[in-house]
């Protein structure tokens, strides 16, 4: 007996889905739980978001579980981001982020898988973001991938400079 295949989601058909206070990201149309952060993952996102607030000082906006839209298929959540204040002006109140903001870190969970962080560092560089940083809190260290196809890793004692300063990969960990 054939089954009837599947069929993508759009973003509007997921927004309306029950359990939305459950944390989910729509990948590729298909919907998927993402699991809430633990608190060591949570001291990491409220250190990143403090530090960068400080070097943003009214350029943008810096915000931790931050979900944007890419086109129809595609809602995703950064563990931190921060936008430029003219984009962040340009979001309806009711609405999202259309395109990924500038600066997206992901901190890695041990639920995140290599392909998972690939797939979203791809469609975040390729929708606006300027700068992908993953963040390993397991080696203390951070990988920042831009838009040009550069990849650099940075390691206790390093000081990271992104597009508008610099911090020092030490004072992410604590």
């Amino acid at each position: 007996m054939a089954t009837a295949p599947n069929r993508l989601m759009t973003f509007a058909e997921f927004e309306t889905l029950p359990g939305q206070e459950l944390r989910q990201e729509l990948r590729h149309g298909e919907p998927v739980n993402v699991a809430p952060p633990k608190h060591g993952h949570y001291l990491i996102q409220h250190r990143l978001r403090r530090l960068l607030e400080a070097l943003a000082a009214g350029a943008g906006e810096v915000g931790t579980e931050f979900g944007f839209r890419v086109g129809e298929y595609e809602y995703r959540i950064a563990d931190v981001a921060f936008l430029s204040k003219s984009r962040w002006d340009r979001i309806p109140v009711q609405g999202y982020l259309e395109g990924a903001p500038e600066l997206v870190v992901e901190i890695l969970s041990p639920s995140n898988t290599a392909a998972e962080i690939q797939d979203k560092k791809e469609i975040c560089l390729e929708n606006g973001t300027v700068e992908f940083w993953v963040v390993d809190p397991k080696r203390h260290q951070v990988k920042v991938s831009d838009r040009e196809g550069r990849t650099n890793l940075y390691k206790a004692g390093q000081q990271i400079s992104l597009f508008f300063g610099s911090i020092a990969v030490d004072a992410i960990f604590g």
